[in-house]
Order: structure tokens, then C-alpha cells, then sequence
């Protein structure tokens, strides 16, 4: 039976150790020179129909990492685009690869691929989660802090697919979320509620983002407008002004914060040019960490 990737509540804090702790030794053999071929003969499929810098090159080039092969397809050059039945396209798409790797915009996109699907359907982002790329950033703070329990992290912005998976994630791990986010702006509140009940007090949405960033080791952000809210872009400027990272919102981080930001940045808006380039800033870092995630994630499902 396919095992998918679809949220991080589907995964328990041993399963999701598990990855990061593969990344991380993955990450290292590389950088030793060591090539990894245990996916030779093994084909996945990038179904696309959002745009990709990141996350498109980093899947393609840790499965040509493994030994294995990509076919990627935008929704525009798939019968998707004509309303074929998604049903139809896991059946068909499970008789030619071995995996799907789907970027989309409803969950329920990438949900009906996996009920139909014979081989595993990963979640490369949607519109309510983005669970490949948290894992990468709790990689990341692995790497600069040495562990995640016991930490405070501050999520500073909007409560989007980010937030959602950033609040799954403190639902398995022993560390403080605290998220700043303005009115109207929060996590989806099923999601909240149910790792709300399951962290026990951990996780916090406060309107303040100094309040939030005091004393924390960690900051992450995002962007205002995410894809598919350009027509709000206007309106979320005014409700986000502040709420920002910038030097003078980070000065009331611990000394030795890091601030996390996956990336496009708008520089000048969720963060300063001045803190995104800063020797604090561990963005670009958290970005080649997609590639050793995702290679420990392909080399997990597509066996």
C-alpha cells in the first residue's frame, strides 16, 4: 500500500525525527563526495499547477541525486487543464511512475489523488499546508540550535499554509509557537484547535509581534500575499504593517536568534533587506535544505 505525504499531523515525532535525521546524514555524505543511487530505475512525476523555483529544482535534483528520474508537468500541458477527473490521472499516473509529487491549490486536490492513487502522492505545498517545506526548516534549526525542544519560536505574519504546518509541527515537538498575526489573519482554526488540545499550552496566536519575538531563539515569516492573493495584495499591506522583521523587531529576540524566511522574499515588506541579509538570517541555509528533505523524503516513499 503507497504511503503519502500529505500533512505532518499524519506523522508521529519519531516518523518525523526520522527524516530530518536522514536529510542531515544525506547532506553530509554529499558533502564527503559519497553518491547515492538507491533510487536508479525509480521515475516520479511533478504534477505543477502553481508556479516553483524552490521546490520544483530542489525534488528534481534530489531524485537525479538518487539515481532516479523526473517527468514534470504544468497543469497547462495536462488534460488537468480540461477537467479531466483527478481519479483518472492517479489511476493512469500510477501504471508510469512511481511517485507524484503534487504542488496545487485546494488539499482536497491532493487528497483525491492519494484515495485513487497505487503509488505515493507527496504534498509539495497547497494552499492549506506545506509540510516538505517545514521539515526543512526544522532541519534547519536542528543544524544552528542543536535541538527543537525547548525552544520558543515566533511565526510573525500571516496564519497561511506555512503557519498551518508550523503549528502541526509544534503539535509534535516539544517546542513554544508562539504566532503574531493580525485580525483576521490566523492559522485555520480546526488546525489550531486540534494541535492546540495536543500541545497543551505551546502554542499561542498573540497580536503583538514583540510580544512574540521576546526571548525567542527562532523567527520565521512569510510573505503577505501568498500565490493566488495578488488581488489583496493592497489590503494585506495595510493589516501587516506591523508586522514586519525587521533590526529593531529583532532586537528583542534573544542575541543568538536566527530568523528562518522560505523564500521569494518581498524585501521591504514581511522583512528588512538589512535582517534578510543579516548574519542572522539562516533563509538561504533553510533553502539547500529542501534538497537533502526532499531526497530524504523520496527515498523513504518511492521503494
Amino acid at each position: 500500500m503507497a504511503t503519502h505525504l500529505l500533512q505532518l499531523s499524519d506523522f508521529s515525532r519519531e516518523e518525523l525525527l526520522a527524516y530530518i535525521d536522514r536529510a542531515i546524514a544525506l547532506k553530509q555524505e554529499t558533502a564527503a563526495g559519497i553518491r547515492h543511487t538507491n533510487l536508479a530505475g525509480k521515475t516520479i512525476a511533478l504534477i505543477f499547477e502553481k508556479a516553483s523555483t524552490r521546490t520544483r529544482v530542489s525534488f528534481e535534483a534530489a531524485m537525479y541525486g538518487l539515481g532516479g528520474q523526473v517527468i514534470f508537468l504544468s497543469a497547462k500541458e495536462t488534460q488537468l487543464a480540461r477537467s479531466e477527473p483527478l481519479k483518472d490521472t492517479a489511476m493512469v499516473m500510477s501504471r508510469y511512475v512511481d511517485g507524484l509529487v503534487v504542488r496545487t491549490f485546494s488539499q482536497e486536490r491532493v487528497t483525491e489523488l492519494a484515495r485513487y492513487a497505487t503509488i505515493p502522492v507527496i504534498n509539495a505545498l497547497t494552499d492549506l499546508f506545506h509540510p516538505c517545506q517545514v521539515l526543512s526548516d526544522l532541519m534547519t534549526v536542528i543544524e544552528h540550535k542543536g535541538r527543537l525542544d525547548d525552544l520558543k519560536i515566533a511565526w510573525i505574519g500571516d496564519g497561511n499554509n506555512m503557519a498551518n504546518s508550523w503549528v502541526q509541527a509544534a503539535a509534535r515537538f516539544s517546542f513554544e509557537l508562539v504566532l503574531a498575526c493580525p485580525q483576521g489573519y490566523e492559522p485555520a482554526p480546526a488546525i489550531l484547535k486540534a494541535a492546540q488540545q495536543e500541545a497543551e499550552g505551546r502554542i499561542r496566536v498573540v497580536r503583538d509581534p514583540v510580544g512574540a519575538v521576546r526571548d525567542a531563539h527562532v523567527i520565521n515569516t512569510d510573505v503577505w500575499a501568498s500565490m493566488g492573493q495578488e488581488s489583496e495584495q493592497q489590503e494585506r499591506q495595510q493589516a501587516f504593517q506591523a508586522f514586519q522583521v525587521d533590526a529593531k523587531l529583532l532586537s528583542h529576540a534573544r542575541p543568538d536568534c536566527i530568523v528562518l524566511h522560505c523564500l521569494p522574499a518581498h524585501r521591504g515588506e514581511e522583512i528588512s533587506e538589512e535582517v534578510l541579509e543579516g548574519e542572522q538570517c539562516v533563509a538561504f541555509d533553510q533553502a539547500e535544505n529542501k534538497l537533502h528533505i526532499h531526497k530524504a523524503i523520496l527515498e523513504k516513499h518511492i521503494v
